[in-house]
């Protein structure tokens, strides 16, 4: 009689349901009156996305999370839902930074603090911006500058030092909404608008324009923490994408305080050049 072999089956789970079964166990739903809306744009974090949404849920026990996943393929989605957050999830890519606005449009809290999907940034970290809008700060921004001793100054970083200037804000130095963390209040959400915030420097413009409280509070450096990602024939398109966001605010800022955006002419005499 011929013993039978049992031949061993490959699992019918994929990598994304053994993932959602893995985070099951930290579940903890967002709170229902949310005094912290954190938001999470994220476009295939599969990897980090558990991790980050279970720092921000640390931040305050009055919590809530809302993860804007776009165009992913990788489970995002599902591995963020088994983790409490709300999920807002759209199948094509929205582009830079469209997820904050998606994000702060649903946002329930008195103070809205956003970060990345492919950043995992301790509570501690995250707790300083909380901090400083219950404070009375209206904006609490990233006391990140970026690499500023070089040689040659990388184009982004050279356009928030001088954008800084031009709003009569020298203190932010290099200080930006474009980068995170950061922190909102409700004040500010309303005197903005959300879709301004997919342009973080023009939002920047408006709110200094509005006399809104901004503060450069508390420094992660974000610059060390970010993945590379590949650069399409050597050129980065964000870098393009942040530039052009600028000269956008710089536009709004000449509109509204005029041509030379309210500095002094000194006692040039124009009127006598022929």
């Amino acid at each position: 009689m011929k013993r039978r072999i049992k031949r061993s089956r490959p699992s019918r789970r994929s990598p994304v349901r053994r993932a959602v079964r893995s985070h099951k166990a930290m579940y903890i739903g967002n709170h229902p009156e949310p005094l912290v809306s954190v938001i999470i744009p994220a476009m295939n974090e599969a990897g980090t996305i558990a991790a980050a949404i279970k720092e921000a849920r640390k931040v305050d026990s009055r919590c809530e999370v809302i993860v804007v996943v776009n165009g992913s393929s990788d489970g995002t989605a599902e591995i963020a839902a088994s983790c409490g957050a709300r999920v807002i999830s759209y199948a094509e890519p929205l582009g830079h930074d469209v997820g904050r606005s998606v994000g702060a449009e649903s946002a329930k809290g008195e103070i809205l603090l956003f970060t990345d999907g492919d950043l995992v940034i301790p509570a501690k970290q995250l707790r300083p911006f909380k901090a400083a809008v219950r404070g009375g700060a209206d904006i609490a921004l990233n006391d990140y500058s970026g690499p500023v001793h070089r040689s040659r100054p990388h184009p982004v970083v050279l356009s928030k030092h001088a954008f800084n200037i031009l709003l009569g804000r020298p203190d932010l130095k290099g200080c930006s909404m474009t980068a995170v963390p950061h922190a909102l209040s409700r004040k500010a959400l309303n005197t903005l608008g959300n879709g301004i915030l997919s342009s973080p420097p023009v939002a920047q413009a408006m709110a200094v324009l509005e006399g809104l409280r901004i503060e450069a509070v508390h420094k992660v450096p974000v610059g060390r923490m970010n993945v590379i990602r590949p650069k399409a024939n050597g050129t980065d398109p964000l870098q393009q994408i942040i530039v052009a966001d600028h000269l956008r605010a710089i536009t709004l800022v000449l509109e509204r305080r005029g041509e030379r955006a309210g500095f002094s002419d000194g006692t040039r005499q124009r009127e006598m050049v022929r």
